[in-house]
């Protein structure tokens, strides 16, 4: 039987559909990422605190419908029947995430009840609220299949997500005492990709090509660096809210003179900085790095880790026969298959919560959406 994950991150570029299933091992039958369009990109990066309910709304139901048309592509793409998917694990795309004080919250959109209506499969969606109403950060939740998935019995190692933001986990080896950690470092591509689009209308810096074309500076990367972020311990969590444009343009203002292209070489700089000191200081005793998501495809990204993490094994999830974009989608569809089996989706010592918990809300088929 199969599972789905259905995933759509902080980059917002693509709708991520992972085909798996799970018996002695992982195995990933396939995986596809279905674009989001630009128009639709620039509507959803825009939501914010402020924003229209009206808003919300249209653009819940206008990605529930992206989410499950994309979900029948992909079945109809392996003449797979829809009986045999067991759940399909959504974790939607955030537009909120505020972990700390007395109204922590996090929303996704992607209406659920479409999914599951438009695709006639058992959807689970809404991860995070509850590790949340339990005093946790609601993320990161990957953790948990990144421990059963690469921990190894004879010596640890760190998962490194390098997505719109950048997430780690340390896996102690099995037979160690030592706890599981995990967090999100800063960001990952976030920055990057923001600075770039505002600039020069381009969804990304291809290799960072952008960035080596410039000189990093100094003073900028120092107050940069300088955020309580950074320095603050784990459990903690962030995204799109926190790193922005406007969280650039803040620290600009005594560097008005700076060429674009430099505050870009800075931009890359203070992520691969803030990554390995994230990993120095939680995940020392490691003996490899093993890295997954978009940042494992951009070289000179991997370069500069491997450089810095010179004691290292620095690798992507190839080397267990996952290929490092799928990895967060893969993470749904094993989170819903824990959901179905009613059993824990957090690690407390990750997120911060007062206990582990069934994590995510089940949507059911009617009997007749699930004959259609």
């Amino acid at each position: 039987m199969y599972y789905i994950g259905l995933m759509s991150g902080t980059s917002m570029d693509a709708v991520d559909v992972a085909l798996v299933s799970f018996s002695n091992q992982t195995e990933l039958h396939d995986y596809q990422e279905f674009p989001i369009q630009p128009p639709l990109r620039k509507q959803i990066r825009s939501l914010n605190g402020y924003s229209p309910l009206s808003e919300v709304v249209e653009l819940d139901q206008i990605l529930g419908r992206l989410f499950a048309d994309s979900i029948n592509h992909l079945l109809e793409h392996n003449n797979i029947p829809k009986k045999d998917i067991v759940a399909i694990g959504s974790h939607g795309q955030t537009i909120f995430h505020e972990p700390d004080g007395s109204l922590a919250s996090s929303i996704q959109i992607g209406n659920p009840n479409i999914i599951c209506a438009r695709t006639g499969i058992t959807t689970v969606s809404d991860f995070r609220r509850m590790d949340m109403a339990k005093g946790g950060q609601g993320a990161p939740l990957a953790s948990h299949f990144h421990q059963y998935q690469f921990q190894q019995d004879d010596q640890a190692l760190a998962v490194l997500n390098i997505g719109g933001m950048a997430n780690i986990t340390y896996l102690p080896a099995s037979v160690s005492k030592n706890v599981i950690t995990g967090f999100d470092s800063g960001p990952g591509n976030t920055l990057l990709d923001d600075w770039i689009q505002y600039h020069q209308n381009k969804e990304y810096d291809v290799d960072s090509l952008w960035a080596n074309s410039g000189t990093v500076n100094d003073g900028l990367l120092e107050s940069m660096l300088n955020d309580p972020y950074f320095s603050a311990k784990p459990p903690k969590s962030t995204g799109r809210d926190y790193f922005n444009l406007a969280w650039i343009q803040q620290f600009l203002t005594e560097h008005a003179d700076l060429r674009k292209e430099d505050v870009q070489a800075t931009l890359l700089t203070l992520t691969i900085k803030t990554i390995v000191d994230a990993l120095n200081w939680f995940a020392d005793d490691c003996s490899s790095i093993v890295i997954c998501g978009g940042g494992a495809y951009n070289q000179q990204m991997l370069n500069a880790l491997s450089k810095s993490m010179a004691n290292k094994i620095v690798d992507t999830t190839k080397r267990f026969d996952l290929r490092p974009d799928c990895i967060e989608a893969v993470s749904f569809a094993w989170l819903a298959k824990r959901r179905m089996q009613n059993l824990p989706g957090n690690i407390p010592e990750v997120t911060g919560a007062s206990e582990d918990r069934v994590l995510g809300a089940v949507y059911a088929p009617s009997q007749r959406e699930k004959l259609d």
